[in-house]
């Protein structure tokens, strides 16, 4: 599937929709905040998967996240460099020596904060540096 810019504002992909429907209207609404969050990062290309959304920092980029919407909110996979220590982080995956995968789940659009916005700048720099 071909990647495509995703904007809130911007005509729904058919293939995102898909990933909600049968959805808690509030998963939605968390995955809009979390594209809001992340376009005062900078520029991000959703790329729709089967049971996913890789998210990346352009063309060329690696995942620097990835959502998977579930019935009542996302469960939300970070890259980063080390391991983040917070209550919030669910699991976290050393996938090889520099790099490591942080599960969290977002339920609610509060969930979408500065502490995860700081997590998703870093993850952003990550894969677009």
């Amino acid at each position: 599937m071909p990647a495509a810019k995703t904007k809130p504002h911007a005509a729904a992909d058919p293939a995102i929709e898909a990933l909600f429907a049968g959805k808690e209207p509030a998963t939605r609404a968390v995955y809009d905040a979390l594209l809001a969050a992340l376009g005062r990062i900078g520029p991000v290309i959703a790329e729709p998967k089967k049971t996913s959304i890789h998210l990346t920092a352009g063309a060329g980029t690696s995942a620097f996240a990835g959502v998977h919407p579930r019935k009542s909110g996302i469960l939300l996979n970070i890259r980063s460099d080390a391991k983040l220590a917070s209550a919030r982080i669910r699991k976290t995956e050393q996938v090889s020596k520099n790099r490591h995968h942080n599960e969290l789940l977002l339920q609610d659009i509060t969930d979408v904060d500065t502490g995860l916005e700081r997590w998703l700048a870093a993850a952003y720099r990550l894969s677009s540096g």
